[in-house]
C-alpha cells in the first residue's frame, strides 16, 4: 500500500473510531424513520436490534483497520443479541439492516473519511456489507435447522401422546407451538415405510402432509408411520392423497373425531386396524378402521367388539319381529335365500324383504358377501354376550 494511502487509511480509521457514536445514533434514527417493522417491535426486540446495529458498525471499524482479513460474519454481530431475535426479525429484515448501515456510512463518509479518501471508505463498506449479507443467510439457515430439529422432536412427543391417549393441557400447548389451528375435525392414519426415513425425506414428508391438510402432525416410529390431519375439508380425501408417502402394505384410516383432544380414539382404531389388516388380504388401500371391525375383534380390540354389538346386534334385537332370526338363517345356511326360506317356512321374497330391513336397521347389507361376514360376526358376539343384550346394558 502506498505511503499516502496508508496515511489516509489510518486517518480515516481514527475518525471512524471517534465518530462511532455518531454513526450509531444516525443508524438508530434512520431505523425508526425508514423501517416500519422496527417501530412495531417490542421494546426488548428494538433494544436487541440496536445492539446488532452497534455491533455491525464496531465490527466494520475493526475490519477496516486491516481490510486484508476476512470480515466478521453475522454470527459475531448477532452474538450480542438473544438467539430468539431471529424469530422476531426475518432474513429480509436483517438484510435491510445491513443496507441501512451502508447508507449511514455513505452519508457520513464526507465527514468521517480523510480528505480524498471518501471513495475508498464507500468501497470498503460495500465490500464489508456483501460479506455480512452472505453470513446473515448462514445464520438464518442454522437457526431454521435448529428450529426444525426442535419442532420434529416436539412433534414426535405429541404424536406419541396421541397414541397413548394423553390429551391434557401440555398436549394442547405443544400442538399450539407446532401451529395446529384446531379448526374442524381430526383423523389419524397409520401404515409403514419401505425404508428408514432420513432427515431430508422426513422433512419432505412433513411438507407434503401440511400441503394436504390445514393441520398436520407426523410421527415416525421405526418403520411405522403415523399421520394426524385436521381441518374443515374432506379429511378422508386428504388422507388418500398421502397414500404414496407410505411403503407397501396396509394403510389404515381411523375414524374422524371432533378435535385433536379426542384423536386418541382415532389413533387406537387405526393402529388396531393395522394389526388386524393381514386377516383381510383383499382389503382396499387405504382401508377405514371401521371396515376392519371383525378382524379387529380377532386381535382382541374391545372397542371393535363393543361397536359391532351396539351397531348391529342391539338394533336388530330392538327392532323385534323376525329380523334377527332371518339374518341367522341366511348366514348359517350358505347365504342362500331359498335355504333360509325353507328353514323359516316362508317365501324367498319374504327373506329378501327382511334382509333389506336388516340393511336399513344396521347399515350393513346381508346380500353383500363382505358385509354379511360383518353381520355374522356381530351375531356371534351378541350371542356370546347374551341374547337379551341391550344398548343400556352395554
Amino acid at each position: 500500500m502506498p505511503a499516502q494511502a496508508e496515511r489516509d487509511q489510518r486517518h480515516t480509521l481514527r475518525r471512524l473510531h471517534d465518530g462511532s457514536g455518531l454513526l450509531s445514533a444516525a443508524a438508530m434514527r434512520k431505523l425508526d424513520e425508514s423501517l416500519p417493522w422496527y417501530r412495531v417491535l417490542s421494546a426488548e426486540d428494538r433494544s436487541s436490534v440496536g445492539l446488532v446495529v452497534q455491533a455491525g458498525i464496531s465490527s466494520f471499524i475493526t475490519w477496516f483497520s486491516d481490510p486484508s482479513t476476512p470480515p466478521h460474519g453475522a454470527s459475531e454481530i448477532f452474538a450480542s443479541a438473544p438467539p430468539e431475535l431471529t424469530r422476531s426479525i426475518s432474513l429480509q429484515h436483517t438484510l435491510q439492516l445491513v443496507r441501512l448501515i451502508v447508507e449511514v456510512v455513505e452519508d457520513q463518509s464526507d465527514r468521517l473519511a480523510a480528505p480524498g479518501a471518501e471513495r475508498d471508505l464507500r468501497e470498503a463498506v460495500l465490500r464489508y456489507s456483501r460479506e455480512v449479507a452472505f453470513s446473515a443467510a448462514e445464520v438464518y439457515a442454522r437457526a431454521a435447522e435448529v428450529r426444525g430439529a426442535w419442532d420434529a422432536r416436539l412433534e414426535a412427543l405429541v404424536v406419541d401422546a396421541l397414541v397413548r391417549g394423553e390429551a391434557d393441557d401440555a398436549l394442547r400447548s405443544r400442538v399450539a407451538a407446532l401451529g395446529w389451528s384446531g379448526h374442524g375435525h381430526t383423523l389419524v392414519m397409520v401404515g409403514t415405510t419401505s425404508q428408514p426415513l432420513d432427515d431430508v425425506r422426513a422433512a419432505e414428508l412433513r411438507r407434503a402432509t401440511r400441503r394436504a391438510a390445514g393441520d398436520a402432525l407426523v410421527g415416525i416410529q421405526g418403520d411405522r408411520l403415523i399421520i394426524a390431519i385436521g381441518g374443515e375439508g374432506d379429511l378422508r380425501a386428504a388422507a388418500a392423497s398421502l397414500l404414496p408417502r407410505f411403503g407397501p402394505g396396509p394403510v389404515v384410516i381411523g375414524p374422524s373425531v371432533p378435535s385433536l383432544a379426542e384423536a386418541g380414539r382415532s389413533a387406537a382404531a387405526a393402529l388396531a386396524g393395522l394389526a388386524a389388516a393381514p386377516a383381510w388380504p383383499t382389503a382396499p388401500r387405504p382401508v377405514l378402521a371401521d371396515d376392519l371391525l371383525p378382524e379387529r375383534v380377532l386381535v382382541g380390540d374391545l372397542v371393535a367388539r363393543r361397536t359391532l354389538i351396539e351397531q348391529a346386534y342391539v338394533p336388530l334385537v330392538a327392532a323385534g319381529g323376525s329380523l334377527l332370526d332371518t339374518l341367522a338363517a341366511h348366514v348359517e345356511n350358505g347365504r342362500s335365500l331359498e335355504a333360509a326360506a325353507r328353514v323359516l317356512y316362508v317365501h324367498p321374497n319374504t327373506v329378501r324383504y327382511r334382509l333389506r330391513k336388516v340393511s336399513d336397521v344396521t347399515g350393513w347389507d346381508p346380500l353383500d358377501p363382505r358385509e354379511a361376514y360383518v353381520l355374522q360376526t356381530a351375531l356371534a358376539l351378541g350371542r356370546l354376550d347374551g341374547t337379551g343384550t341391550t344398548a343400556q346394558a352395554l
